[in-house]
């Protein structure tokens, strides 16, 4: 627990004003030793590697002069791609392979030696510089290492802020009603207060994940200093008396709130290899469902209880507990900035400028205009050249949006109908959670059964993974049918659910198998794949938020959604169209690896 508390904001505040004498390193203790692999190379009479029975282990997929050829490179490059810089080269790094069978066995090849604690050598580079890596392969510090208590123990923690600010959004719909009649604002205008917030979620995801992946800033900073600001804000969106006001508020509450969604993957992709990446991230998916679904719940309830600001009081209440445990005990994850943080470390224990971690090597050679053709313009560039990447955007977006039309069509629906009040229509929501509850068993059981043990045999061709995509496809439109067709007072409530529960299931599975073709077949720009999709998903549902009201005033619910059930239908051709062509589509594409 005292290494947690110490990676933590907190612990690294006690270490600051302690001067590093609470909560030391082991480089800071006074019996700590230089490894021997270490104190090799820099011996200028001994450049030799250490040979033998007792010799470090290397574990790289490439030799030691192509690792110094490839390092020279990269220091005379003055135009680093910000999506190499948290995948460090060290030899211990399985980060920087690509996403593939080599990989996975890489992956487990160290995985049978953190059975073992060998010691691990460094990588020595033509300029003399060492390359700080693990000290050996069972590595506390190395987050693939960790206890599975302690990784559980961490996705915990971010599943609970994610689920914060993903309920944070939703819960304005249960206040509504309160901001139409006390702003005196049409109905569309009131929505806005739920648009802009999941609008400034993609806009938010296109700097911070970027950031994160900076060695010298990480993850960690990225969370709990946006999450402060989110706090903050969230007192005075509950008291304000503008209308225009409490709309800027919401959106950047939204904006400071998304490193939740920008960078939990990423947290999950350090700490797990890739073959049991989709365990942690499901868990993670099924925290941002929660949100939705618990949202409207107890909003709904504070809201006729109280009047319409308790609701937005109790994004205080829900955050205010996350704050603590974030800067108490939510340890950075990046490997990059570990390794960054042991070099300085060493570096001041032993007075040697050589010993550096690749991560800060590269990064010093960052350009401004890097990071900005990173963030915003390669997303976009790789959207409209790749016909895949254009579909998986576009389809994506489209059922993400018609999911957030819920908030609007829910209160058409079942007060009406049905005669629910505002507590029982948040009740409605939780059939989003039952759907999702369902869909995680299964993809569980196909994972546990199928997917791993095929991938122990061998790597499939990347569409192999959209399997669950296909059959998704064909949910998402039956939900939106059932529900269409049977949202009326003669057919009791529970049968429209049961069509939410169905699209919800087929929204999950599409996501997550989406989400894992995408990295497997674009591995170099996974980060500005997720991020291009990210902005469109949240733009697209910011969208769909203001529109669905008047679509289904103007058509009716049963006439609007269908239609919505309509154009879904287009998401099954697609879906099994890159199933089909995807590798013959990847074979021309610039940006795909086969």
């Amino acid at each position: 627990m005292l290494e947690i508390i110490r990676e933590a904001p907190i612990g690294q505040g006690i270490r600051f004003l302690s001067r590093n004498t609470l909560l030391p390193y082991p480089e800071e203790e006074p019996d700590f030793q230089l490894p021997a692999q270490y104190a090799e190379l820099l011996d200028p009479q001994n450049e030799t590697k250490l040979k033998g029975n007792d010799s470090p282990l290397i574990v790289s997929d490439q030799s030691d002069n192509e690792l110094a050829i490839e390092h020279s490179k990269t220091r005379d490059d003055e135009d680093v791609d910000i999506e190499m810089l948290g995948r460090t080269k060290s030899a211990a790094s399985t980060q920087s392979m690509p996403y593939g069978f080599d990989r996975m066995r890489a992956e487990q090849a160290l995985a049978m030696e953190r059975t073992k604690s060998i010691p691990v050598a460094p990588q020595k580079t033509l300029e003399g510089l060492v390359l700080v890596d693990w000290y050996t392969t069972d590595d506390p510090a190395n987050p693939q290492n960790w206890s599975s208590i302690k990784k559980s123990f961490i996705v915990i923690i971010l599943c609970l802020y994610t689920c914060t600010v993903y309920c944070a959004g939703p819960i304005y719909a249960a206040s509504s009603e309160g901001i139409i009649e006390h702003f005196g604002v049409s109905p569309v205008a009131a929505s806005l207060g739920l648009s802009l917030y999941v609008l400034a979620y993609g806009i938010g995801d296109v700097l911070f994940s970027p950031l994160s992946e900076i060695p010298i800033i990480g993850r960690n900073h990225v969370y709990y200093l946006t999450f402060i600001v989110f706090w903050v804000l969230a007192f005075p969106t509950a008291i304000i008396d503008s209308f225009s006001g409490l709309l800027a508020l919401r959106f950047w509450m939204g904006f400071f709130g998304s490193p939740a969604l920008a960078n939990g993957g990423a947290t999950i992709g350090d700490m797990f290899s890739l073959i049991y990446i989709p365990y942690g991230l499901s868990w993670w998916v099924f925290s941002a469902w929660c949100g939705p679904a618990f949202g409207p719940l107890i909003g709904g309830f504070a809201a006729m209880a109280k009047g319409w600001r308790w609701p937005l009081w109790e994004v205080v209440w829900m955050a205010s507990p996350v704050l603590v445990i974030l800067l108490f005990l939510m340890p950075e994850t990046s490997a990059a900035t570990i390794l960054l943080r042991r070099a300085r470390r060493l570096r001041k224990l032993t007075g040697e400028p050589r010993l550096q971690s690749q991560s800060e090597i590269d990064q010093r050679n960052m350009s401004a205009s890097k990071i900005l053709s990173t963030a915003l313009i390669r997303p976009m560039e790789i959207m409209l050249k790749d016909p895949s990447i254009f579909f998986v955007n576009l389809y994506t977006g489209y059922f993400y949006g018609v999911f957030y039309t819920f908030f609007e069509v829910f209160p058409l629906v079942f007060p009406p109908f049905y005669g629910f009040n505002l507590g029982q229509t948040g009740l409605a929501f939780l059939s989003c959670l039952v759907g999702v509850i369902i869909a995680l068993l299964i993809y569980f059981a196909y994972l546990h059964w199928y997917m791993i043990p095929d991938n122990l045999k061998g790597f499939r061709e990347q569409e192999n993974r959209l399997v669950p995509a296909i059959i998704g496809s064909f949910l998402l439109p039956i939900g939106l049918f059932m529900f269409a067709w049977t949202a009326r007072s003669s057919i009791h409530w529970s049968v429209p659910l049961i069509g939410v529960s169905i699209f919800c299931i087929g929204h999950f599975w599409v996501m997550q198998s989406l989400f894992t073709y995408l990295p497997f077949s674009y591995p170099k720009y996974a980060a500005s794949l997720f991020a291009g999709n990210s902005i469109w998903r949240s733009g697209t549902a910011g969208a769909s938020i203001v529109f669905a009201r008047p679509l289904f005033i103007n058509l009716g619910v049963h006439k609007g959604v269908t239609l919505l059930a309509g154009l879904s239908l287009a998401g099954i051709a697609g879906t099994i169209a890159i199933y089909t062509f995807g590798k013959r589509l990847r074979a021309r594409s610039k940006f795909a690896q086969s």
